[in-house]
Formats: C-alpha cells, structure tokens, sequence
C-alpha cells in the first residue's frame, strides 16, 4: 500500500502556528467535549508537530501518537518523552497496535493526504479494528475541493472526502450511526464501534 505524501512547507507551518493552536482550541476541543468521552487509551493518528497531541493529553491517562513522517516522529518522541504519550512511527493504515486496545481514536486534518480512497477505507478499517467495542472515532478534515483549497495543497496528496459517500464508508468499515457536521470548509464527523 502506498503511503501519504509529506505535507508540503506551508502545512507544516500553519499546523505550528499559534493561529491553529487557537482554532483546535476554541472550535475542536469543544466539539471534541460535546460529542464524546476519549476514555483513558487514546490513539492519534497523523499528529504531525503536534498541537492536538497537546491539547489531548491533558484530557487522556494514556495517549498513542502513530506518525509516518520520520522528522516530525523523531521530534514528537523527543518532546513527549516521559509524559503520558508513546510516540509510534509507522502508518495508521496498518499499525501493528493490538486488536480492541483504545477507547478512542482521533484523526484530526489527515484524512486528505491519504492518496486515495481505497486507502483512506483502509485506513477506516483499521481504526474500526483497533477500538474497543463501544469505542469512538473522531475526525475532523477538508471536504471543499476548488482551485483556492487545492492551490494550497501542492506538493501534497490531497483527496478530499465527499459528503455525500462518507457515511456509507464508514459503516462499511463496520461503524454505527456515523454522524457528520459541515462548515464551509471542513468536516467533522464521529462514529462507534458496535458492543456485541
């Protein structure tokens, strides 16, 4: 299977930035409390310099970031080390991490720099397998696919989800009662896996 492509300067950038910080802050940390409980083992996928690593931490006993990037893993493990986070590297797409180990997962602007959406189903199954029965997935990411959106995008996979498919991916993947809320210009979506 493919992998994700690096995220080009201009993301690195923003999703270090002190605006970001703010919106995850003020927009996702809310959205986050209104929706779900994370529980106590929480898996992030794709938390590249790691503001949402951050702010989950505070909320969580135990947090797993897996990172693709070697640079933005390499530093991540530095950082957290010694605190309540186990940085992986490696692809979310097929893990390794054992099978019904975490309350939760979360995924936070990833899901359009997998390179296609056979990938991104993958991707979905394998966080399905990962949770906990009774376990939640939440994600936020950009659904808006125009000229402005892809202009920001170059040099990067960009593979935006389409509204009208995605609640039907994912329970493919084996999700019930996926919900969705659209702004302009992002999603953001949480689903559970099924107790038996």
């Amino acid at each position: 299977m493919a992998q994700a492509l690096a995220m080009n300067e201009f993301h690195l950038q923003m999703l270090s930035s002190p605006r970001w910080a703010k919106m995850l802050e003020e927009e996702l940390l809310p959205w986050i409390d209104r929706v779900a409980a994370l529980g106590d083992d929480v898996l992030e996928i794709g938390p590249g310099p790691g503001l949402t690593t951050d702010l989950l931490r505070r909320r969580v006993r135990h947090l797993t970031a897996i990172e693709l990037d070697d640079d933005l893993c390499a530093k991540l493990a530095e950082r957290f080390a010694g605190t309540n986070v186990t940085v992986v590297h490696g692809n979310g797409s097929h893990s390794g991490l054992p099978t019904d180990r975490f309350s939760s997962v979360c995924c936070f602007g990833v899901l359009h720099h997998v390179p296609s959406p056979p990938e991104q189903d993958a991707l979905f199954s394998e966080i399905f397998r990962v949770l906990r029965p009774g376990g939640w997935f939440l994600a936020s990411d950009a659904h808006v696919d125009d000229e402005g959106t892809r202009a920001h995008h170059v040099g990067d996979a960009f593979v935006p989800l389409p509204l009208d498919t995605l609640p039907e991916r994912l329970r493919a993947a084996g999700f019930r009662d996926p919900s969705i809320d659209a702004t302009s210009y992002e999603i953001r979506f949480f689903a559970r896996k099924p107790i038996p």
